[in-house]
């Protein structure tokens, strides 16, 4: 199926999917991919299928979603590989512009270093560049890149790609559980500062990953890495990505609701958590209750108090 959807998405609204590669076609074999092992690793790009077909499909796909009046806020490649492998890709973009959608990508960035890849990536409206590790014995750990890819090579063209784009950029930084991390966050943090994406997301695989001892990153080990990323890049630019697609900050009149979905996406400190139970005409106790079920848990850092929702995946 080469276009999907649309489905719900935290990063895009509603996104109609493009799958431009088959399974599984990739330059990483991250740990925790969701697709599960690559079966080819490539880094040479070439033709997978013909952009007439990749647009024939997603045109039907829009003429039905139209026809029940939903809404298609992106047209995103998001496939079972790497993306930029498609030597087509800067073609399908100029073929699926037509529809006046704006389009998005989700690439693992290895190739970015290729000239006409970077060509290939300003025609998007929507970039979301992987970054998982700065230091190369972690990348080569998390992702497990094509063994001729240089790491330095991927950051620098990142940054060069940055400069001459003009749509929105943002990143995604997956934390697997069994890694030391060390000071390697403080490290991603202060490569983004310069990068500077509109969000960094910080997320943890939810769906079974290709190696079984994968697990996602506990959850102090998350909010070190949001209170990191917030310190140097600024609190309004870091994001949870931690599989709840729930509305966040769409206030139901629900309070428990409200400040699960509020708390998926950032951790609240204890004022924040006291003013929005004000606000909606509650009191400590629905804290109390949620803490006590679980669905809540308190963390703490720098002598503060924060209250993250419990990772579904790590119960």
């Amino acid at each position: 199926m080469i276009a999907f959807g649309p489905v719900p998405s935290r990063r895009l609204g509603r996104s109609l999917g493009v799958n431009n590669i088959p399974d599984k076609v990739c330059s990483f074999a991250c740990v925790y991919c969701q697709i599960g092992k690559t079966l080819r690793m490539e880094l040479e790009r070439r033709p997978f299928y013909e952009p007439e077909l990749i647009f024939q499909e997603v045109k039907e796909k829009v003429e039905e979603a139209l026809a029940r009046n939903e809404r298609i806020d992106y047209i995103t490649f998001v496939p079972d590989g790497e993306p930029t492998l498609d030597i087509n890709l800067g073609r399908e973009v100029e073929l699926l512009k037509t529809f006046g959608i704006p389009l998005a990508i989700l690439t693992n960035s290895s190739l970015i270093w290729r000239e006409d890849v970077r060509e290939d990536l300003l025609k998007f409206d929507f970039v979301s560049l992987k970054v998982d590790a700065v230091s190369e014995p972690l990348w080569r750990r998390i992702n497990r890149p094509h063994k001729s890819l240089s790491l330095e090579k991927i950051l620098e063209s990142m940054l060069e790609f940055r400069k001459d784009f003009r749509g929105k950029v943002v990143t995604e930084t997956m934390l697997v559980d069994e890694i030391d991390y060390g000071d390697e966050f403080e490290k991603i943090a202060e490569f983004l500062k310069e990068l500077k994406p509109d969000k960094a997301y910080i997320a943890i695989p939810t769906r079974p990953p290709a190696e079984p001892w994968v697990k996602p990153a506990k959850e102090e080990v998350i909010h070190r890495a949001y209170q990191i990323f917030s310190e140097i890049l600024g609190e309004e630019r870091v994001e949870y990505l931690i599989g709840y697609e729930g509305n966040a900050f769409a206030f139901t009149g629900n309070v428990e609701e409200d400040l699960l979905s509020i708390t998926a996406v950032h951790p609240m400190r204890e004022e924040a958590v006291r003013e929005f139970l004000e606000k909606a005409n509650a009191d400590w106790s629905v804290v109390e209750k949620l803490l006590k079920e679980g669905t809540l848990i308190e963390l703490e850092y720098n002598g503060r108090k924060f209250y993250m929702r419990k990772l579904k995946s790590r119960e």
